[in-house]
């Protein structure tokens, strides 16, 4: 009997530990699935929050999800049509997916940003381009006699008041493209404004660069990034040059995703060129091309998009009006140099542009002097003040409540407008500028405070 007994325990007790054992082993697997991140079945490390658009598409599908009807909806499903537009997206889209979408600020399609890729050195070019920029006499001999003559002497000697961390660099080099890129890209910038002369053609100093757009687009895609053309003002430039060229770079580099397109009103989705110095060709020219009755028109043709003009006097907006430009922009970061970069009247040329239909594009710039290349010029010197001026700038911009804001420039080195990053340097006979007490970031730290800010503000303008 007694053995019975501790034989019926023992049963008893395996028993109770087996029915434990089983539930703790059922309450894990419960546990496990329950904590299940949405998401696990991409097999993305980083998550969908660094890629802007599948936030975007996530963020609307949380939100129907979410909503009362759907409250009780099926978990497996939710997930399912998460899985099927984040994959739909990345298919269209192909955004990069690494730890550099971890690391840097999401781009903001509204902060563009001219850019120059017209440096090079003997290493990948033979010679120096740009670099070794003259010194540009003033157009009043008198005055030219007073100064210096000659040209600058890289790599110590280059025509810039401030000297970059990367050195006296090629724009060829695809470790600077890539080092741009990011720069670009921890700035909160989203869109390239890249200096373009046609094929073959170039500026005074310059050799062509052309060939070298595959390239900044690819690196360019790689950061999220968008490219748009900054149509500089070639020999002979017309309107049917201009048709020719607007052609050639939407069939040869529209495909590429990377090629930037701007949501009209309308719902439309267009290229955008910016035109410099527009204002030397006359109004009627314009009209031929931009206007839907122009004897060249590519208003309404598979090559139409919008066109962003230069305004520099206060009489250009209503020749800007006459031409068919779809907006203006006032480029140079010195305030109060002309009308259209005096932030004063600003307001007036939004408002101008507003009862027109037309775009106004700020330009904005952390300072400016140039008198590496234009020795004479100090009187259009505008001082940084340890990042005042460029934060001025930006206040001003957020006034008018623009739809875009142009950044003037990432590298234009040679009128010391460039937020790329500089650094200290002191040669035997030149003392270069730089952004100390500050990193050399400071300007890319600025920017990016600026386009959160403007991200901001621009909720609240549609609200």
């Amino acid at each position: 009997i007694l053995n019975y007994d501790i034989m019926a325990r023992f049963r008893r007790r395996t028993c109770i530990i087996l029915l434990l054992f089983i539930l703790f082993i059922c309450s894990i697997m419960m546990a496990l699935k329950t904590l299940r991140p949405d998401r696990a079945g991409f097999g993305d490390p980083f998550g969908l929050g660094l890629l802007p658009e599948l936030q975007q598409r996530t963020v609307l599908l949380d939100n129907k999800q979410n909503s009362p009807n759907r409250i009780q909806g099926d978990t497996a499903t939710r997930v399912s049509n998460l899985h099927n537009i984040a994959v739909n997206t990345m298919k269209a889209s192909l955004p990069p997916v690494n730890k550099l979408e971890e690391e840097l600020s999401s781009p903001n399609y509204n902060f563009h940003i001219f850019y120059y890729s017209w440096f090079g050195n003997p290493q990948f070019d033979g010679k120096y381009i740009h670099w070794n920029h003259p010194l540009l006499p003033h157009w009043d001999p008198k005055i030219a006699n007073n100064y210096p003559k000659g040209r600058h002497n890289p790599p110590d000697d280059i025509g810039a008041n401030f000297y970059p961390e990367l050195g006296s660099y090629s724009s060829k080099d695809p470790s600077v493209i890539e080092a741009h890129m990011k720069q670009m890209r921890s700035a909160s910038t989203g869109v390239i404004v890249l200096s373009w002369y046609p094929p073959g053609m170039a500026d005074e100093n310059g050799e062509p660069t052309d060939d070298l757009v595959p390239v900044i687009l690819d690196y360019a895609h790689k950061y999220n990034l968008k490219v748009t053309f900054h149509i500089e003002p070639y020999k002979d430039r017309d309107d049917r040059s201009m048709y020719h060229n607007v052609k050639y770079i939407i069939d040869k580099y529209g495909g590429h995703p990377a090629f930037y397109r701007h949501k009209t009103s309308t719902g439309r989705f267009l290229p955008m060129f910016y035109v410099y110095d527009s204002y030397v060709t006359i109004p009627e020219i314009w009209a031929n091309l931009l206007t839907v009755s122009g004897s060249q028109t590519i208003r309404n043709t598979p090559y139409d998009a919008l066109f962003i003009a230069l305004l520099v006097e206060e009489r250009h907006k209503h020749d800007i009006h006459r031409s068919g430009f779809d907006g203006m922009y006032t480029y140079f970061a010195t305030n109060g140099f002309s009308y259209g970069s005096s932030h004063h009247n600003w307001a007036s040329l939004k408002a101008f542009c507003d009862s027109n239909n037309l775009m106004f594009i700020p330009s904005v710039g952390p300072g400016y002097i140039d008198t590496s290349i234009r020795p004479w010029n100090n009187h259009n010197t505008r001082n940084r003040v340890n990042g005042k001026y460029y934060e001025t700038a930006f206040s001003a911009a957020l006034l008018v409540r623009p739809e875009i804001i142009s950044i003037t420039s990432f590298n234009e080195w040679h009128e010391g407008t460039q937020i790329e990053k500089a650094v200290p340097k002191r040669t035997g006979q030149v003392v270069y500028l730089d952004y100390k007490p500050h990193k050399p970031n400071v300007y890319l730290e600025l920017t990016q405070k600026w386009s959160e800010k403007y991200r901001k503000e621009q909720e609240q303008w549609l609200m």
